[in-house]
């Protein structure tokens, strides 16, 4: 029988540098995307899949992160006295009743598979997710970690979402080669972390969601230090794979990389468009724009 998933861990402990100066006072994910923060929008992705424990691995410098999954009530009191309804309760359900958070602080800055680990006590034994919130995908009717669910389910394996990427940008991401199942689904047969064009196995990346058995925490925890001297969860999957099948979710949506300048403000620029409030004003603005550039 396929255990459900309730938890899903986010590693938001890292510093940002590609951000900066940018996030030298402020955490990465908590830089605003439209009308609010990059982490809600990947906290959102995981409530969409029916995920009711959020897990923040982060650090002690981003207090800011908890705070902002945190009860206000000096802020509720006062939206209440102002009567702005509609901003009371979208204040609220940051997060929704009935989901919990939890946070664990990453006391050194060992690397992703690291930060996965410190997540442990929390987790337990228990199937969880992962996201990272630098990668946001949207998709119109189904999210990301909707579509992994769907293969979780079917599965009963650990799921690593993917998608191809252009040779010359394979250097960027940990890359998979593939095996079919015998009914044709992707199986992940190998993992290779960042590797030279020349040497990669394909074009598949993986990108930042994962759904995991209670098998990886075991690896993690006696995966030696590699690349950069951290605990990379690339390698703890590649060991993962000589104990169960781990399977590929080749997702539908639109990934957007706000761990970088350029990937955010396209981000921003998308996610503006598609606004229920603003999104006809602003395609309008842009269309303006473009023309006195053109002129």
């Amino acid at each position: 029988m396929t255990r459900r998933i309730n938890k899903a861990v986010f590693p938001v402990a890292g510093l940002g540098t590609r951000t900066l100066p940018a996030t030298k006072a402020l955490a990465k994910e908590m830089l605003t995307l439209v009308d609010r923060p990059v982490i809600q929008h990947a906290v959102e992705e995981a409530l969409s899949a029916g995920i009711t424990e959020l897990i923040f691995v982060t650090a002690e410098s981003k207090q800011i992160i908890r705070d902002h999954f945190r009860p206000n009530r000096k802020l509720e009191q006062e939206l209440a006295r102002r009567g702005k309804q509609e901003l009371l309760e979208r204040v609220k359900n940051i997060p929704p009743p009935g989901v919990a958070c939890h946070d664990v602080i990453q006391q050194e800055p060992l690397g992703l598979g690291h930060a996965v680990l410190c997540a442990r006590a929390l987790v337990g034994d228990e199937p969880f997710a992962v996201l990272l919130p630098d990668d946001l995908v949207h998709h119109p009717e189904t999210t990301c970690l909707q579509q992994m669910m769907e293969v979780y389910r079917d599965r009963n394996s650990s799921v690593v979402a993917v998608e191809n990427v252009a040779r010359e940008q394979v250097s960027r991401y940990g890359i998979v080669e593939t095996a079919a199942a015998p009914d044709g689904a992707k199986r992940m047969k190998s993992i290779v972390e960042k590797p030279v064009p020349e040497d990669a196995p394909s074009t598949l990346a993986v990108v930042g969601r994962y759904i995991f058995t209670p098998s990886i925490m075991p690896l993690l925890e006696t995966t030696p230090r590699g690349a950069g001297n951290e605990i990379q969860l690339t390698d703890a999957i590649a060991a993962l794979l000589g104990k169960e099948d781990v399977y590929l979710c080749e997702f539908q949506g639109r990934r957007y990389d706000c761990g970088s300048i350029l990937g955010y403000m396209k981000a921003n620029v998308e996610y503006a468009l598609r606004h229920e409030t603003i999104g006809s004003e602003f395609g309008t603005y842009l269309d303006d724009l473009v023309s006195k550039l053109r002129d």
